[in-house]
């Protein structure tokens, strides 16, 4: 399935297998209510699935300062969308259009880090980063994840690939409910004896015990409203409430720290708790002193699938510093360290003007068409003719309500 299907319908869903009989399986336990207490961290490292891979490589590149390390399931090269839904569409997960180089993607890289905008690719020089795409996976293009391969290549990062496995669009466990070339909910697949995500600790960590057959720590069930910029995590496409794995001997001990990001379709308010308990990563966690935080995307205008924003449908600054979504995951992360979240606040960001071609607005849910011409949501100004070659800037002053800018 192509990455249009995966934008515009549910995906169709396939047999399911059953985890190996060689793994225990280990059932995530409910969920205590709680806040991000302060742990000793001794490292962070970042990993996700497709948007959440996409968002996982944003946040090493941009905060190449916190995260030691990046474990990406199916993604592409930092900024490739290009703020443009389009782009996203059918260059970044497609190739039916051009993309930018991996050369030009890291030029974009140094330029901003010299504008203080992201972190140091410098940094990146070093750190341990481990990457997959299966060959069943027809939703990211193979290309686009070599693409990731060689700008981290390019940095300087020690980039192990697995592109072997015959694995879906997914989440790759020995306990994954789905089969393993399948690419349905709840999008964690099981490829038999593989073990893809010991494969990741081993490269980021250097080596790893065995996974636990039976959990001792607790999940911790937070506000994400805490940490997101502005007080309000529906606000930024983030859900009322984050997890967080926490092994019963980090409460005492120190213990690295893991961000694992889902994907699309994939977050708590559509599949549960799946990833938190399928992937396999709260095994190792209880035998390799990882802490294992679960941030959650949600539904927003220009968003109906519950992706991370690494295209641009939540600000034109998801990419930075200051993209909120990075901000509020960030803000998590140095409250497990123990620092202390800004305080919360209802102050509305101002408003950032979006230029995109008339098509890429309505599909974004700014604009609606009406008899070929397009106009701004809640304001009904016209914007021209609706098709990919008329372009518009609109900003939003208000929940659903856009006006040109």
């Amino acid at each position: 399935m192509r990455l249009r299907k995966v934008f515009l319908a549910l995906a169709a869903a396939t047999g399911l297998a059953a985890a190996s009989l060689s793994i225990s399986t280990a059932a995530v336990p409910p969920p205590q209510t709680g806040t991000l207490g302060g742990y000793d961290i001794t490292g962070t490292y970042v990993s996700g699935l497709s948007s959440g891979g996409f968002l996982a490589n944003q946040l090493h590149v941009a905060y190449s300062g916190v995260f030691q390390g990046a474990g990406i399931f199916s993604a592409g090269a930092y900024d490739c969308a290009q703020n443009n839904l389009n782009t996203a569409l059918y260059a970044c997960m497609d190739t039916f259009q051009p993309r930018r180089t991996p050369a030009e993607l890291e030029q974009l890289t140094r330029t901003r880090a010299a504008a203080g905008s992201v972190d140091p690719p410098q940094n990146l020089s070093g750190d341990p980063v481990w990457l997959f795409h299966g060959t069943s996976d027809q939703t990211v293009d193979r290309a686009v994840n070599d693409d990731l391969a060689t700008y981290y290549r390019d940095f300087g990062a020690r980039v192990a690939y697995n592109n072997t496995s015959a694995a879906g669009h997914a989440w790759v466990s020995p306990i994954g409910p789905n089969s393993c070339g399948s690419t349905s909910s709840p999008y964690v697949n099981n490829c038999g004896a593989a073990d893809p995500v010991k494969e990741m600790l081993t490269h980021l960590f250097g080596q790893v015990s065995p996974a636990a057959s039976a959990l001792s720590g607790k999940l911790v069930q937070f506000d994400q409203s805490r940490y997101a910029p502005g007080g309000n995590a529906a606000a930024i496409s983030m859900g009322g409430e984050g997890f967080a794995y926490v092994p019963k001997a980090c409460e005492t001990g120190p213990c690295k720290l893991m961000v694992t990001l889902h994907g699309c379709y994939q977050y708590y308010g559509l599949v549960g708790n799946a990833l938190m308990d399928k992937g396999y990563l709260n095994e190792y966690a209880d035998t390799n002193n990882m802490i294992v935080l679960y941030p959650q995307a949600t539904t927003m205008i220009g968003n109906p699938r519950g992706c991370w924003d690494w295209w641009g449908y939540q600000s034109v600054q998801y990419a930075l510093k200051t993209g909120p979504q990075m901000a509020a995951v960030v803000n998590m992360v140095k409250a497990m360290s123990g620092d202390t979240p800004p305080p919360t606040t209802t102050t509305t960001p101002v408003p950032q003007c979006i230029t995109a071609s008339n098509y890429a607005h309505t599909t974004a849910g700014r604009a609606y068409v009406t008899l070929g011409q397009t106009y701004a949501l809640g304001s009904n100004q016209a914007l021209g003719l609706w098709n990919t070659f008329t372009t518009s800037t609109i900003r939003q002053t208000s929940p659903n309500y856009w006006v040109k800018c």
